[in-house]
């Protein structure tokens, strides 16, 4: 985890490329403050939610800024709205190290997620990065090289096509959405254990696609505890649960502990 000043957003990339185990946490409420705190705990990235979390354009620019400025090195990045190029070069224009792409169910879908997130010739992100100018350079191609492009796994036919996915040149990482895997695999709820078994066997199916093609993969963990779980599994890096699940754990806990006398 990135605990002091010898690790950099700027070598995040190569990290997550690497296999190195990388922590991340998620933010899904619109708080640059409470982000900036969070980004000085210790993660290795913060990842901003643009699909489902309560964030639009101007949080998400002010939620990237507070983790630049916490100083820790913590690496922002941003799940996107959809696989749509002009949600991740907003993204990335913005500053963002890194986009997570939902719902990849194809090869041709993951290279789309590539092609936006490259300058040419490499893809067609359009040139005109104010803000991610400063932070990450002008250079289209040290742009290329150190953006992340993370495709997201979570569908029947996002694992049906896990290898020719994982094998798409210029996708850095995989990572599993257990809620929607679940989900598709016939869970009744994001959480179900009816569907353990297939899940698990879901999960090894993405792992050894990952790992065929040298790709780093991750998933998303409801606590720290299912997290070392996973990556003691093989998992290269992980995210754990968001700040508004965490606030709202803790506001329980605190009140738990206050004798009720309205009985």
């Amino acid at each position: 985890m990135t605990t002091n000043s010898t690790t950099s957003a700027t070598g995040f990339t190569e990290r997550l490329r690497s296999g190195r185990q990388t922590i991340g946490y998620w933010v899904v409420c619109d708080n640059p403050v409470a982000t900036e705190r969070i980004a000085m705990s210790g993660y290795d990235y913060v990842c901003l939610d643009a699909q489902h979390g309560l964030i639009e354009y101007r949080g998400l620019l002010a939620g990237i800024t507070a983790i630049d400025a916490a100083g820790t090195g913590t690496a922002a990045l941003v799940r996107v709205q959809a696989n749509d190029r002009f949600w991740i070069a907003q993204a990335l224009d913005a500053g963002a190290r890194g986009v997570i792409v939902p719902m990849v169910d194809t090869a041709a879908e993951a290279e789309a997620a590539v092609a936006a997130c490259r300058f040419p010739p490499v893809g067609h992100r359009s040139n005109g990065a104010l803000r991610a100018g400063l932070r990450i350079g002008p250079s289209p191609a040290g742009a290329n090289a150190e953006i992340a492009c993370v495709v997201m796994i979570e569908t029947v036919s996002g694992l049906r096509n896990a290898a020719e996915i994982a094998s798409v040149p210029g996708v850095d990482a995989i990572y599993i959405g257990p809620s929607d895997l679940r989900l598709a695999l016939g869970g009744t709820t994001p959480t179900d254990p009816a569907v353990d078994a297939e899940f698990d066997d879901a999960l090894r199916t993405v792992l050894k696609a990952a790992e065929a093609a040298g790709k780093a993969v991750g998933i998303h963990c409801p606590d720290g505890v299912t997290a070392a779980r996973r990556l003691a599994e093989g998992f290269n890096y992980v995210g754990i649960a968001n700040d508004l699940v965490h606030l709202e754990q803790a506001v329980k806990s605190h009140l738990a502990q206050v004798p009720d006398e309205s009985d």
